[in-house]
């Protein structure tokens, strides 16, 4: 899946499959400016921070169980998000801190570093990134990822895929190649 934050005309967050397909709006009320995202892989829940609102708040995946974990001052200019064990770390992009909130009740916010020019925040850790043996898009004999002529994106699941074409080209009858 992939999931995405949007604020143009009606703010929301939302979820597709790889490929752009069955698009789900997952918060769609009491959210004005969702900016930064970062996902709970292990127990499938997504966390935002609103800039507008001045709140990092949480949902799971089907939008369900929605609380705030924080809201008010303390947090403002928050950029970038990123989920590790029990805390959440975001970039307050006003002094360039690093901080680090609990994000089961929102309390020990701790500034742990200031870095200069610093927007986003990742955290890769091994246990948290899915083993796939095999998936659609694989390289098959000749080359070609999932048997696809250019571009190849996960579906509905690892085990499907569907095949599109760069700029200029056109998908071919018969799905993978391009014109």
């Amino acid at each position: 899946k992939l999931f995405f934050t949007d604020y143009g005309n009606a703010a929301k967050v939302e979820r597709c499959d790889m490929d752009g397909m069955n698009r789900t709006w997952i918060v769609d009320s009491k959210i004005e400016q969702p900016t930064a995202l970062a996902l709970d892989l292990i127990n499938k829940y997504v966390y935002w921070v609103d800039i507008y609102l001045d709140s990092v708040e949480v949902v799971d995946y089907q939008g369900r169980r929605r609380h705030t974990i924080i809201k008010g001052r303390q947090i403002r200019h928050l950029c970038g998000l990123a989920v590790f064990e029990n805390y959440l770390y975001t970039v307050n992009s006003d002094n360039l801190s690093i901080l680090r909130i609990n994000r089961y009740n929102g309390s020990d916010v701790q500034a742990l570093a200031r870095l200069d020019n610093a927007k986003e925040i990742r955290v890769y850790q091994k246990r948290t990134q899915t083993a796939v043996k095999s998936h659609a898009c694989e390289v098959d004999p000749y080359g070609m990822p999932g048997g696809c002529s250019h571009i190849c994106l996960l579906s509905s699941s690892y085990k499907a895929r569907t095949c599109r074409c760069r700029t200029g080209f056109i998908l071919g009858s018969d799905g993978r190649s391009c014109k």
